[in-house]
């Protein structure tokens, strides 16, 4: 395996592992809801890094998401420190939920 194809599977781990990540409000992972908008490996810095935001600046959970994502984040990139950035440009809207969440949502 290549650097950049090491590079992806790691990022495609980090993902994999976001979505154990739910909203506890409303029940979906972080990834589904379209809170998770990049994930950033730099690999000099040792750092990955997510951007991401909440359902609305006043979110009552967003602190606990967040040490969430840290910790998930810590817990499967070993030996990169987590970095979680919070955005609200764009703000979230209900047409980020991936397919996949709009159908557990629905019950289906």
């Amino acid at each position: 395996m290549n650097n950049t194809e090491a590079r992806q599977a790691l990022l495609a781990s980090a993902y994999d592992a976001l979505k154990f990540v739910d909203d506890p409000e409303v029940g979906l992972n972080v990834v589904d809801l379209g809170l998770v908008y990049d994930l950033v490996l730099d690999e000099e810095a040792c750092k990955i890094t997510c951007l991401m935001t909440l359902t609305s600046e006043f979110c009552p959970m967003g602190e606990s998401i967040v040490a969430n994502v840290t910790e998930a984040l810590k817990m499967t990139v070993a030996g990169y420190t987590p970095v979680v950035t919070l955005t609200f440009d764009p703000p979230w809207k209900q047409d980020m939920i991936s397919e996949a969440g709009r159908a557990f949502l629905s019950g289906y």
